[in-house]
């Protein structure tokens, strides 16, 4: 297990790898931050540069542990989290998340790259239909109950598993089953999913699946994404992202069922 800590933390990077990394945690962390389906991106982009896929799905995990740093003490900084709603729906998560990291470090990739589309054609059929929802203004919070808990354990496992679209299926439990707002629903996402997150890197990391030089460097550009969402675009909503986010997954989709090669683009960026 050190062998495997040191190799990746010492792992040489060219610059070009460096601000590949750095420029598309950028993306993924302002998408992620206000509303969901970057991980798309840092997937895509690590498979590209080489980390075979349950590598790319652990080193993720990273990035999005730092991103959701960033983002939750920005909300925390203005006062906006309710810690106890949040924690309530964090235990449930939580214990979905250990599940499905573990489903997930013993699926082959093959299985996994088909559920990787799959995921990406529902992240995008979402993002161009769920208009109605992201418009919603919020009416009277429920109160959280067995139904919720059980939704958001779902929602863990599913996390877990492949985190893709993560965020989109929070606000659509955040908002459709709690009745909550577009900005009250991303600051809870943010803060559930730091939560949770830990605990399925832990997983990741158990198995040796972690490329620690990758998914840090890809996290600092998360950090800066999500610290300019949730100071500058908390308020704007999700609309002026959704057919952004489409084109990108678009692309990624594109290079997961091998119409294009994203990672020979990027070969030819480093060489």
């Amino acid at each position: 297990m050190y062998g495997f800590f040191t190799t990746f933390v010492l792992l040489p990077m060219s610059l070009t790898i460096v601000l590949i990394l750095l420029g598309s945690g950028l993306l993924v962390g302002f998408i992620n931050t206000l509303a969901g389906g970057g991980s798309a991106i840092s997937l895509t982009i690590f498979m590209a540069l080489g980390l075979p896929v349950q590598m790319a799905n652990g080193t993720n995990r990273v990035a999005i542990l730092m991103q959701n740093l960033s983002s939750t003490a920005t909300f925390t900084r203005k006062r906006m989290i309710d810690w106890g709603e949040g924690l309530r729906l964090g235990v449930p998560t939580i214990a979905g998340t250990i599940l499905g990291a573990q489903i997930a470090a013993t699926i082959s990739a093959a299985v996994f790259q088909v559920c990787l589309a799959v995921v990406m054609v529902l992240v995008l059929i979402f993002t161009v239909f769920g208009g109605k929802l992201h418009k919603r203004p919020g009416g009277e919070v429920r109160r959280i109950g067995l139904l919720h808990y059980i939704a958001f354990a779902a929602v863990g496992v599913y996390s877990g598993y492949i985190f893709v679209g993560t965020g989109y299926i929070i606000l659509m439990c955040t908002m459709g089953l709690l009745g909550m707002n577009i900005v009250r629903s991303n600051v809870l996402k943010n803060f559930v999913i730091l939560l949770a997150i830990p605990f399925s890197l832990a997983v990741f990391v158990w198995n040796g699946d972690v490329s620690w030089g990758f998914g840090l460097v890809h996290g600092v550009g998360n950090m800066i994404g999500a610290f300019l969402a949730s100071h500058y675009a908390i308020g704007w909503g999700t609309r002026f992202l959704r057919w952004f986010v489409v084109v990108v997954v678009l692309f990624c989709l594109a290079d997961v069922v091998g119409l294009i090669s994203i990672r020979e683009a990027v070969l030819g960026l480093i060489g």
